[in-house]
C-alpha cells in the first residue's frame, strides 16, 4: 500500500481548561499526530497512531452507521453534548453501568477514582438504566458491562445481572480485578447461575513485576487462583484485559496471549487496553508510557517470533457487512459495529501442537469481506432475494478458507456454513470455543481526544438522571459531574455493600 501525506481537521479539547478546540491530525516521519492550539494554554502535541501504513489500512474499512433516535438536541458541541446527540452515528452496542465508586484496591493507574464519596445506584437506578439502555432504537442495546470501582463489592450482583438477563440482555457482562472471587467459589457459581455471560477479568501480566507498578501491589496469585475458581464453576468464557504501559508490561504481550491459549478451557479472549491518561494516573509521563495499538501489534509480532503478525489484524468495523449480511439472510436489523476505525483491533487465534495460528493463515479475510460486502449491498429484501442469497452463499463460502492449512479437526468451513444454513448464534458457539479473540480498544483522554472518534463509539455508560455517554466522554469529561451529582457521604453504608 502506498503511503499518502495525511493532513486532515477536526476538534478535540484543551488538556488543561478542557475547553472544545480545533485539532490537525496529520502524518510526520510514518506516524501520525495530533495537535491542537488553545488560545489561553498554547499548543499541544500528541502522538495519535504510530504506524501511518497501518492508519491507511485500517481507514479502508470505515463507515458510518445507521444513528440513533430520540436523542438529545445538540446546543453544545461535542463532546459536551452527550446524552447522546443527533451527529451520534453508531447505536449502544455494549452498555457500561458502574455499580459502585467503591474498590478494594487504589490502583495508580484507574480512570475510576474509588475514593471520597459513595457512588453506588440502588436497584431501581439499575433497573431504569437497564430499561434506558433497552429502549435504544432502531436497535436495543444488546449487551452491558457491570463495572466501577469494583462490582464484586455489592451483594446483590448476582440479583442484578438476574435483573439483566430478564430485562432481555443476551450479553452480560462485569468487569473486575477477580479478588473477591479468587476468595469466594461461592460467588462465582452464584454468579454463573444467575446468567452472567463473561467476566473481562484484570490481568496485567504472567509475573508479579507489572502488578506492583500497574496496581501498586503484587496480586498475579490471586489472579490463578480467580481463573482456578472459574474453573471449578463452570464459567468457561473470561476475557483478559491487561492494561498496557509503555516500559512496564509491554515486553509480556507475548507470554500474555501464551497464557491465555493455554487455558481455553476458561479464557476466550485477550483485551489489551493501552493506558489512557485520566483519572488517578499522571499525565507527565505520557511521552514514556504512551504506547498506541500499533505499537502493541508489533510488540506481538516480536515477541511470537511472526507466529501472530500485525497483519493478522483488522479493525472492529470490519465486521460491519457480515452483520449486515446476516441480518438480511435472517430478514431482522442487526448491530454493525460502526465504529472508527482507531479505536480498537482484532484477530481469532488457534492453538495448535505449541503453535498459535491466526485465522488469517488459512481464511483469505479480505476476499471474504469484498464478497460479503457486495452481498450485503445487493440484497434486495424480498423472499426470493433470500433464498438466492443462501444459495450463493453457501456455494461461495467454502472458496475463501483453504483447510488444507487449518489445524486439525477444526472444519471451519462447515462451522460457517451453519451460520448461514441456521441463522442463528447457536451456529458460532463451536467456533468460539475453539478459538483465543485477541483484540485491543485504546480509551481516549484530554490528549488525544478526536470527536470524530466519540460520535462513533459504541460503547456507551448509562447514568441515573437518564443519559446515556460515551465511554471516553464520560472518562474525561462527565464521570465526576455524575458521581458528585448522585454519591452520598463517605460513612453512608449501603446495605448492598460487601465488606472485606
Amino acid at each position: 500500500m502506498q503511503q499518502t501525506i495525511l493532513d486532515k481537521t477536526t476538534s478535540s479539547i484543551c488538556p488543561v481548561c478542557l475547553k472544545i478546540v480545533p485539532a490537525r491530525i496529520f502524518s510526520e516521519d510514518g506516524k501520525v499526530f495530533m495537535e491542537k492550539r488553545c488560545h489561553e494554554h498554547g499548543d499541544f502535541k500528541e502522538l495519535y497512531w504510530s504506524d501511518l501504513r497501518l492508519y491507511e489500512k485500517f481507514h479502508k474499512y470505515g463507515c458510518d452507521g445507521q444513528g440513533v433516535d430520540g436523542v438529545l438536541e445538540a446546543s453544545q458541541g461535542c463532546p459536551y453534548d452527550c446524552g447522546l446527540c443527533q451527529n451520534h452515528l453508531t447505536p449502544t452496542l455494549l452498555g457500561n453501568i458502574d455499580l459502585t465508586r467503591r474498590c478494594n484496591m487504589s490502583c495508580p493507574v484507574c480512570f475510576a477514582d474509588s475514593g471520597g464519596r459513595i457512588y453506588e445506584p440502588s436497584l431501581e437506578q439499575i433497573r431504569a438504566m437497564l430499561q434506558n439502555l433497552r429502549n435504544d432504537m432502531p436497535v436495543p442495546c444488546p449487551s452491558v458491562q457491570f463495572s466501577g470501582g469494583e462490582p464484586t463489592l455489592r451483594q446483590d450482583l448476582p440479583e442484578i445481572i438476574a435483573l439483566a438477563r430478564k430485562m432481555g440482555f443476551s450479553q452480560i457482562q462485569i468487569a473486575t480485578n477477580g479478588l473477591i472471587l479468587a476468595e469466594d467459589l461461592d460467588l462465582c457459581r452464584a454468579l454463573e447461575r444467575s446468567g452472567l455471560n463473561t467476566v473481562y477479568l484484570q490481568f496485567d501480566g504472567v509475573t508479579a513485576a507489572p502488578y506492583e507498578v500497574v496496581r501498586g501491589r503484587d496480586v498475579f496469585p490471586q489472579k490463578l487462583q480467580t481463573l482456578e475458581n472459574f474453573r471449578r464453576a463452570h464459567m468457561t468464557s473470561t476475557v483478559l484485559v491487561p492494561t498496557l504501559v509503555r516500559g512496564v508490561n509491554d515486553h509480556q504481550v507475548g507470554d500474555i496471549v501464551r497464557f491465555a491459549s493455554k487455558n481455553l478451557d476458561t479464557v476466550k479472549g485477550v483485551n489489551f487496553q493501552p493506558i489512557s491518561f485520566s483519572g488517578r494516573i499522571e499525565a507527565v509521563a505520557r511521552d514514556a508510557q504512551r504506547i498506541t495499538i500499533p505499537d502493541l501489534l508489533l510488540l506481538l509480532e516480536e515477541q511470537t517470533a511472526g507466529e501472530v503478525s500485525r497483519e493478522d489484524f483488522y479493525p472492529i468495523p470490519f465486521v460491519v457487512p457480515f452483520s449486515r449480511l446476516l441480518g438480511a439472510r435472517q430478514g431482522s436489523t442487526e448491530l454493525a459495529f460502526t465504529v472508527h476505525p482507531c479505536c480498537g483491533a482484532a484477530t481469532y487465534i488457534f492453538s495448535y501442537k505449541e503453535h498459535l495460528i491466526p485465522i488469517t493463515r488459512f481464511v483469505d479475510v479480505e476476499g471474504l469481506y469484498e464478497r460479503i460486502k457486495s452481498e450485503a449491498e445487493n440484497y434486495d429484501g424480498t423472499r426470493l432475494g433470500q433464498l438466492k442469497l443462501k444459495g450463493r452463499m453457501l456455494r461461495e463460502l467454502p472458496k475463501f478458507v483453504d483447510e488444507s492449512r487449518a489445524p486439525d479437526g477444526l472444519n471451519l468451513t462447515r462451522m460457517l456454513l451453519g451460520v448461514f444454513r441456521n441463522g442463528t448464534r447457536e451456529s458460532l458457539k463451536e467456533f468460539h470455543n475453539k478459538t483465543l479473540f485477541v483484540g485491543a480498544m485504546h480509551f481516549q483522554d484530554a490528549y488525544n481526544l478526536d470527536t470524530e472518534r466519540l460520535r462513533r463509539c459504541g460503547v456507551h455508560y448509562a447514568t441515573p438522571d437518564g443519559r446515556i455517554i460515551p465511554f471516553c466522554a464520560y472518562n474525561t469529561l462527565h464521570r465526576k459531574g455524575v458521581e458528585d451529582r448522585f454519591s452520598r457521604p463517605l460513612n453512608h453504608i449501603m446495605p448492598s455493600y460487601r465488606h472485606v
